[in-house]
C-alpha cells in the first residue's frame, strides 16, 4: 500500500513534524511515545534511632548478578552460621559533590550481593546520606545523589527511604558521653600541628596528650561547653583513648567530635554546635540501621580496627545495644583509563571551565553519563565484569563503552539521520507527494514496532557517501558519478549528474531510481548492487544538532607525562555538527518522550537511538520542541582500541565507514 503526503509538505519544527505524521493513514506504523513510569517520590530523610527496625526491603529486582566472590563466601558463611535473618547492606554517600562511575561500582556491590542473597522483591540496602560536615554539604547534593541512585539501581528496588547519619546525631553524641564516662574518651585542648607532633610515625610511636588524663567529670563538662557553643572552633576537640604506641596510626587516639560553631546543617539547622567524625558515626550508624556487612573500598582497610573498636567499646564498656554487629569488608575500587575519578580533579574541570558543568556528557559523574545517554543495564553489566576482589586494576574505558555497545544494540531503535547532508534529487520520480515506506523499528527484534520514512523526489544523503572523483578508493562501494547505491530500505539510485557552487563543491546530485528495486529487491539477471547508505525525505525530515562526544582525555593516564592532568584533555573530546536532518519519525518520538520530561516521569537520554551507519545516540537536556539535540554515547566500533569491533556487523564494517 503506498501511502502519499501532502504536495509542498515541508517541516521546520517537531510541532510541525508531529502534524505532519498524524496525517499518515496508517498510524499503527508509527513509534508511540514511550509509556512513562510513576513519578519518583522526593527524597526523604529518616530520623529513626536504634529502637526502631531496620528499614523494609524494597520491591523490585535490581538486574544485577554477581559471579561468586571472597566477599559472597562471607556473606555465606555468616548466613549459614544462623540467628541472621537477611543481609542488611547500604551506600553512605557524603552529600558533597556528584556520584561518579566509582560510586557506580560500589552502589552495584552493595545492591547486587544483597539481592543475591536475600533474593528478587527482597533487597535490603539502605541509602544513607553521611551529612556530618556542613560546611561542604548541601540539600542540592542530596537531590542529586539521590537521582543517581534511583536511575542506576531502579525505581522498584531503591530503598522506601532515604537516610540521614543527621538523624541519628542524638544517639551519637550519647554514644560519645558513654565513652567518657567509661573513660575511654577525653576533651583535648591540642592544637592541629601539636596534635601531629605527639602523633608520631610509621616507625615511632606518638606520645600522649597532657589531657589525656584529664577527671571524667571534667572531660563531661567540657564535652557538654563544647557542644553549648562555649569554646571557639578548634579550641578542643574529643578523643577515642585508645593506644598512642600502636602501629596503626588510626589507632592514635583519633578525634571523634568537633566544635563547628556558625555552621548550619541543612537538615538539623542549627541546633548543633560539634559534630561526629566519620570514623566514629559511620560503625554507629550501620549499627542503628541493622546493617549487617559494611562494604567499602581499599582505603578504609587500615580503619576497620577502628571501626570495631568504637562498636566493641561501646557494647562491652558502655552498655550499648544496637540492633545489630555489622561487619566491615573492603574491595577494590574502580579505576579507569582515560578519565579521572578524583573530586579534587573533577571541581578543577568544572571549576576551570574545561567542562560544561557536573552533567557535561564527557565528565565521569553519574549526570554526566546519564545525560550523555549511558544506561543503567550498561554501567551494570560493566560493574558485574570487573567484579569484586581486592586487587586494584587499571580498566580501559574502551571495556565500559564495548558494554554500552553490547546493550544499546539491544535496546536502541533505529533511525536514519544524516548528519552532514547533501541534496539528492530523483529526477524520475513522477509524484510530487512523498510516499510512506514501512521500515523495521529493529533488524534483530521484531517486537520493536515498524516506523514510518517517508521517501519522495528530494533527498538528502550524507556527503561523504558521496565520491568527487573518478578513482574512488579501494573499498569504497557507495556513490560516484555514474555509480549505483541503494538507499536503504527504498531503491536503487543511479548518480546522473552533479550540480556545483561557483567553488567547484557539489550541492546537488541529480539521480534516477529503478522502481523495480524497491524492498531491497534485485532484478531478474542485474548485478546486486552492493553500496547501502542512509538517507532522508528532504521536507519530512527535521533539523536537529549532533554532539560527537569522545573520550575527554587522550592518555590513558591524564598527567602521567607531565604532572599535570589538565595538559592531557583531548582537543576533539566534542565535535557539534550543526543542521543534520532525522527522519520525521525521531521528531514524533522526542515530542512524546519529553513531555514525559515534564511530568517527572523520565530523563532525556532514556530515550536513544542507533542512527544507521552512524553510532548510538540519545537525546540531550537542552533539546526544545524546536531544536533537536541528540548526544554520541558510542560508535558502532571501537576506534582507540586497534582493529576496529562493530557490534551491529554489517553497516560500518562492510562498507568502510569512518566514524567521525
Amino acid at each position: 500500500m503506498t501511502v502519499l503526503l501532502p504536495r509542498n509538505a515541508a517541516v521546520s519544527s517537531l510541532a510541525s513534524a508531529l502534524v505532519l505524521l498524524c496525517m499518515i493513514s496508517f498510524a499503527n506504523s508509527l513509534i508511540p511515545p514511550p509509556s512513562a513510569p510513576s513519578p519518583p517520590p522526593p527524597p526523604r530523610a529518616s530520623s529513626s534511632s536504634s529502637s526502631s527496625p531496620p528499614p523494609s526491603a524494597a520491591g523490585g529486582t535490581t538486574g544485577l548478578s554477581y559471579p561468586q566472590n571472597f566477599i559472597s563466601k562471607i556473606m555465606a558463611e555468616d548466613v549459614g552460621k544462623g540467628g541472621q535473618e537477611a543481609i542488611v547492606t547500604r551506600f553512605p554517600p557524603e552529600p558533597n559533590g556528584y556520584l561518579h562511575l566509582g560510586h557506580a561500582k560500589s552502589i552495584c556491590v552493595n545492591f547486587g550481593l544483597n539481592e543475591q542473597f536475600n533474593g528478587p522483591g527482597n533487597v535490603r540496602t539502605n541509602v544513607r546520606m553521611d551529612d556530618t560536615n556542613p560546611l561542604k554539604e548541601s540539600p542540592f547534593y542530596v537531590s542529586s545523589i539521590v537521582a543517581d541512585v534511583r536511575w542506576l539501581v531502579g525505581e522498584a528496588a531503591f530503598p522506601p527511604e532515604v537516610r540521614a547519619t543527621s538523624g541519628y546525631f542524638d544517639e551519637i553524641h550519647e554514644c560519645a558521653v558513654e565513652l567518657i564516662e567509661a573513660g575511654l574518651a577525653y576533651v583535648d585542648s591540642s592544637t592541629p600541628e601539636q596534635m601531629r607532633e605527639l602523633r608520631g610515625t610509621l616507625t615511632e610511636p606518638g606520645r600522649n596528650s597532657p589531657d589525656r588524663d584529664r577527671p571524667v567529670s571534667e572531660n563531661l563538662r567540657l564535652f557538654r561547653e563544647m557542644g553549648e557553643g562555649l569554646h571557639p572552633t578548634g579550641s578542643l576537640t574529643l578523643r577515642a583513648k585508645i593506644d598512642m604506641s600502636s602501629p596503626n596510626l588510626n589507632l592514635r587516639d583519633p578525634v571523634i567530635y568537633r566544635i563547628l560553631l556558625g555552621a548550619t546543617h541543612h537538615a538539623t539547622g542549627d541546633k548543633w554546635k560539634v559534630y561526629p567524625m566519620y570514623d566514629f558515626s559511620h560503625p554507629i550508624s550501620d549499627a542503628v540501621e541493622g546493617v549487617t556487612h559494611s562494604l567499602c573500598t581499599l582505603e578504609f582497610e587500615d580503619h576497620r580496627v577502628l571501626y570495631d573498636w568504637v562498636l566493641d567499646s561501646l557494647v562491652a564498656n558502655a552498655g550499648h545495644a544496637f540492633p545489630s554487629r555489622p561487619r566491615q569488608i573492603e574491595f577494590s575500587r574502580l579505576n579507569l583509563k582515560y578519565t579521572v575519578l578524583s573530586k579534587r580533579k573533577l571541581i578543577r574541570l568544572v571549576e576551570g571551565g574545561h567542562v560544561g558543568g557536573w552533567d557535561d556528557p564527557r565528565l565521569p559523574t553519574l549526570s554526566g553519563v546519564r545525560r550523555r545517554g549511558f544506561q543503567p543495564p550498561a554501567l551494570k553489566a560493566f560493574c558485574e565484569r570487573i567484579g569484586v576482589s581486592k586487587t586494584d586494576s587499571n580498566i580501559d574505558f574502551g571495556d565500559l563503552e564495548n558494554v554500552a555497545r553490547e546493550t544499546m544494540d539491544k535496546t536502541a531503535k533505529r533511525a536514519f539521520v544524516v548528519t552532514d547532508p547533501l541534496k539528492v534529487t530523483i529526477s524520475n520520480y513522477n509524484s510530487q507527494s512523498p510516499e510512506v515506506l514501512t521500515v523495521p523499528g529493529h533488524p534483530k527484534d521484531p517486537s520493536f514496532v515498524d516506523r514510518a520514512v517517508p521517501f519522495g523526489r528530494n533527498l538528502f544523503i550524507e556527503r561523504g557517501d558521496f565520491f568527487d572523483g573518478d578513482s574512488p578508493p579501494k573499498g569504497f562501494k557507495r556513490l560516484v558519478p555514474g555509480g549505483r547505491v541503494r538507499l536503504k530500505n527504498a531503491y536503487v539510485v543511479k548518480c546522473d549528474e552533479v550540480v556545483r557552487d561557483e567553488s567547484g563543491r557539489p550541492t546537488e546530485l541529480v539521480c534516477s531510481y529503478d522502481e523495480r528495486t524497491g524492498g531491497g529487491v534485485t532484478p531478474e539477471g542485474e548485478k546486486r548492487v552492493k553500496g547501502i547508505i542512509q538517507w532522508v525525505e528532504a521536507g519530512t525530515s527535521v533539523e536537529c544538532s549532533i554532539m560527537q562526544y569522545d573520550r575527554l582525555f587522550n592518555k590513558p593516564s591524564p598527567g602521567s607525562d607531565t604532572g599535570d592532568f589538565l595538559d592531557d584533555i583531548n582537543p576533539d573530546s566534542v565535535t557539534v555538527l550543526e543542521g543534520a536532518r532525522c527522519e520525521p519519525s525521531v521528531a514524533m518520538d522526542c515530542l512524546g518522550h519529553m513531555s514525559a520530561v515534564e511530568g517527572g516521569a523520565t530523563h532525556h537520554g532514556e530515550l536513544h537511538y542507533q542512527f544507521e551507519r552512524q553510532g548510538y545516540y540519545a537525546l540531550d537536556s537542552s533539546s526544545t520542541k524546536d531544536k533537536l539535540v541528540f548526544n554520541r554515547v558510542v560508535t558502532l566500533r571501537d576506534t582507540w582500541g586497534g582493529e576496529a569491533k562493530s557490534v551491529d556487523g554489517a553497516t560500518a564494517v562492510e562498507e568502510g565507514v569512518k566514524e567521525r
